[in-house]
């Protein structure tokens, strides 16, 4: 994953940030598909089963997420910047 990219000496969520985009387009193309904001959340609930099973370790006791120092908080980031972005869409045919 690319959630240690570093733009100098700084981390850079980059793999967050395109998570967000990306859930957000397909929540919003799944409600021009269907009237029903429960069935355009599925692909927002999708993503949030895979990452919760990635949080798991592997056979060989492998870690997806982890890291020392502000990459002990990357699976955090990556779950809100993920999850935030879709839920506004959400919100918004909600209310509309």
């Amino acid at each position: 994953m690319f959630l240690p990219l570093r733009l100098g000496s700084i981390p850079f969520p980059i793999s967050a940030l395109i998570a967000g985009l990306v859930n957000a387009a397909l929540v919003w193309a799944a409600l021009h598909w269907t009237s029903s904001p429960r069935v355009a959340a599925l692909p927002l609930w999708t993503w949030l089963l895979t990452v919760a099973v990635m949080t798991l370790a592997g056979p060989g006791d492998d870690v997806i997420f982890g890291g020392a120092g502000v990459m002990e908080y990357a699976a955090l980031l990556l779950i809100v910047c993920g999850t935030l972005p879709p839920a506004a869409v959400l919100r918004a045919a909600v209310k509309a």
